[in-house]
């Protein structure tokens, strides 16, 4: 049973990891992208991917033999999420974001201990990192390792969030161990100001700084922010004030008045209708 569960597992795993790998630089992949991003074998990927063709969720070019994601994969449990994620109004944050600057922009959630890189956006120069798919969508980190980290982590609530740090210093390795009191105040400061500056950590030699998105569930939180590498041409002051202003600008949307809208059967009286029942 525990071998059938775990390549239960597997299988999920890799659905997911062929459906982040699409993104603004490969809107297409074929199965040897897939095989030599993830190192898997061909015989199953090809087959994986044959699979997501026929439960609707990735299109096939018949020329070019190559994928890519159709509106359902996009939709899947679009209905359940907060306004600001169902109506597009996060995808047209993240593209103001990204035109205005040219940096990197990340949606960071929160998985158990880890911070989670919900989305990316790429920006106009590379960010470096130790990893061999760069940074992308799926990667994790743990809370203590990154500023976004610090941030989410300041949503919970004491004394869940001192019983996680603790864990968090437990279970790090010694070059990751920190002083609790230090860290508490850090996340405390997060908690207080709302946004966090400092290491984006996923193996980049990158900063973020993030701030977090309002109106979302309890326990549910996400954070929005810039990566980039530092430069003395970026002031993570005036990205502080463009993300604060643009999801001001995303709040506000949101919060105005919808247009009047009548029911159906009074817009548009059928005389069909009418006539029947007149």
């Amino acid at each position: 049973m525990g071998l059938v569960e775990s390549n239960k597992a597997k299988i999920a795993k890799r659905v997911i990891e062929v459906l982040e790998f699409f993104d603004d630089e490969h809107p297409q992949a074929t199965v040897m992208d897939i095989v030599r991003r993830f190192d898997r074998p061909q015989s199953s990927t090809s087959e994986l991917l044959s699979s997501l063709v026929d439960l609707g969720l990735l299109y096939k070019d018949p020329c070019s033999r190559s994928y890519s994601p159709t509106p359902r994969a996009a939709m899947l449990g679009c209905s359940t999420q907060p306004g600001m994620i169902r109506d597009g109004r996060l995808t047209g944050l993240i593209d103001r974001l990204s035109a205005q600057t040219g940096l990197g922009v990340a949606v960071f959630g929160m998985v158990g201990l880890k911070t989670q890189i919900y989305s990316w956006r790429a920006g106009t120069r590379t960010v470096r990192t130790s990893g061999s798919a760069g940074f992308c969508g799926g990667q994790q980190e743990h809370l203590s390792d990154c500023a976004a980290g610090w941030l989410l982590l300041s949503t919970v609530a004491q004394p869940r969030r001192d019983g996680m740090i603790r864990r968090l210093n437990a279970e790090a390795s010694p070059e990751r161990k920190f002083a609790f009191a230090d860290m508490a105040a850090c996340v405390q400061q997060c908690r207080e100001v709302g946004h966090a500056s400092g290491v984006a950590g996923f193996g980049s030699i990158a900063d973020a700084t993030a701030i977090l998105l309002p109106g979302l569930p309890e326990n549910q939180p996400l954070a929005v922010g810039f990566v980039y590498e530092p430069s003395e041409q970026i002031d993570p002051s005036t990205l502080l004030r463009s993300l604060t202003d643009a999801v001001a600008r995303c709040v506000d949307e949101q919060n105005a008045a919808p247009a009047s809208v009548q029911p159906l059967f009074h817009a548009a009286r059928h005389p069909q209708l009418e006539k029947k029942h007149g």
